[in-house]
């Protein structure tokens, strides 16, 4: 074996219940380089890294560390081995601090029984000023950003000092500025000569990081080549196994009349502060800023989960309280949230049981048992519309990949005829192909006169499917922009009015 190769999988493959998550697939990655790892919602990438990780045990395949064989039967051992996974859901002790989440399990003791929290302390800031990042250690991790929440997450991964590191779309709640940050840490890893596993959907991202790039489609290994030697359209080839020439789908939808109205909108327990306009029946409304702006709450304000300390919402006319969520969905609106494992799925239940919850009004028989016909055509429309890969309706909704989570989580709120849809990061963690189904999900709802808010950290995004752009900052309003007309330098300019 060349001394250069870190780790190598071979022939490995993992059925589930109805599905063959991988087939015989092939990874070899060598010391300090970054190794893309690429394809589609299921293509069974998280999948794999989920076997190397010990989350999963594979059913055949062999994995070499340094060219010795592992086997780990959990994540612990993974970790205490030098194999590390930065997961795409964070899935952290929120009520602790940020320290205690970096040590957890593995505590300084004093004296052996006691945690020496001077020490913890110590070695957090160490580790903090060596990847540069600002964060106090004692903060309770519920009171932070997600974003922020990811790089602590980065952070304890990096204090293993461990020789793979694997990141599972690490970008996707990052601003520009962090994601710079991010990769100003995975250059001096690999300069240390570490093996860096990166997996996103970013391709301009790939491009610019990454060493080597793999892709995979359907559960199997279809290429690996040096990053140099691929162009974007010949990843996007060889991930959906068809030309896609447009990103975006051309705007057919006409705004008509003013259809909801935002006033003085204040948030009691966040920094929104008199936030005021107006979107319009059929017309696709961006909300751009960085991150801690105040889109989030602007939305969550709107809905009901976020406590609104004064302001108005008019829709048509007519006053909307919006006290809760259920007074919301009774009034016409939905809400995707932007985290969609912590505050989007029930992960114990079923697609068909996630898609209906929201509905179960329309399915009761007689008002007092529901109709299991009902509900299973609703979610067959839902699995059909959205093009949803699943084994069957009765598959649990976190054995999904990611993006077909938040495709189960769009259906949901399609089935309660929302009039206004807020959509916050819809197609974080979502392939190429299903990105721009989703786009054409938005636009076919706008030209059915639906109102749809969006909120995205990618400009791109918000240029390419929106007819005009609000811009936050600092929990206020900043400006307003045509979507046709500006520019991200214009965006970026006015996101940083009130920092």
């Amino acid at each position: 074996m060349s001394e250069d190769i870190l780790l190598e999988m071979k022939g490995i493959s993992k059925s589930f219940p109805g599905v063959k998550a991988l087939d015989n697939v092939s990874l070899t990655v060598r010391r300090g380089t970054v190794h893309a790892l690429m394809g589609e919602n299921g293509a069974g990438k998280s999948t794999l890294m989920k076997c190397l990780f010990g989350i999963y045990s594979k059913d055949s395949g062999t994995i070499l560390l340094e060219g010795k064989e592992i086997n780990f039967k959990s994540s612990r051992e993974a970790l205490d081995n030098g194999v590390a996974m930065v997961h795409q859901e964070l899935n952290q002790a929120l009520k602790r601090t940020v320290m205690d989440n970096i040590w957890l399990g593995r505590y300084p003791l004093k004296a052996g029984v006691m945690v020496d929290e001077k020490k913890m302390y110590r070695d957090t800031m160490a580790v903090f000023e060596e990847l540069e990042i600002k964060v106090d250690p004692r903060r309770v991790m519920s009171t932070m950003p997600v974003s922020q929440r990811q790089m602590v997450e980065i952070a304890k991964a990096v204090s293993y000092h461990s020789k793979v590191l694997v990141f599972d779309e690490p970008t996707s709640s990052l601003t520009e500025e962090e994601v710079e940050h991010l990769f100003k840490i995975i250059n001096m890893l690999r300069d240390r000569g570490m093996g860096i596993i990166y997996i996103s959907h970013k391709m301009a991202e790939i491009k610019r990081i990454s060493d080597y790039i793999t892709v995979m489609r359907d559960g199997t290994h279809v290429a690996t080549r040096p990053a140099g030697e691929l162009e974007m359209g010949d990843i996007i080839r060889l991930m959906v196994g068809r030309e896609l020439n447009n990103q975006f789908p051309p705007k057919t939808n006409k705004p008509g009349e003013v259809y909801l109205k935002v006033e003085h909108l204040s948030g009691q327990y966040s920094l929104l502060s008199d936030v005021s306009f107006e979107a319009r029946r059929g017309e696709i409304l961006g909300l751009a800023g960085l991150d801690g702006s105040g889109r989030t709450e602007t939305l969550e304000s709107i809905f009901g989960v976020a406590t609104r300390k004064s302001g108005t919402v008019t829709l048509g006319g007519k006053p909307c309280k919006n006290r809760n969520a259920r007074e919301s969905i009774k009034n016409g609106f939905a809400l995707l949230t932007e985290e969609r494992r912590a505050t989007g799925i029930f992960g114990i239940l079923d697609i068909r049981e996630n898609t209906v919850i929201s509905s179960l009004k329309k399915h009761l028989r007689f008002g007092i048992c529901l109709n299991s016909a009902s509900m299973k055509k609703d979610t067959q429309w839902s699995i059909d519309s959205m093009h949803t890969k699943t084994p069957s309706q009765e598959t649990k909704i976190r054995s999904l990949s990611g993006g077909n989570q938040q495709k189960v989580i769009i259906g949901r709120w399609l089935l309660t005829d929302p009039e206004v849809l807020l959509l916050d990061e819809p197609t974080r963690g979502i392939d190429v192909g299903a990105k721009y189904e989703i786009y054409q999900l938005i636009l076919d709802l706008a030209n059915q006169g639906k109102t749809v808010l969006v909120v995205s950290s990618e400009m791109p995004e918000l240029l390419g499917i929106c007819d005009r752009i609000l811009v936050m900052s600092g929990g206020r309003l900043a400006g307003e922009v045509d979507a046709g007309s500006t520019t991200q330098e214009e965006i970026m300019t006015l996101a940083a009015k009130y920092v």
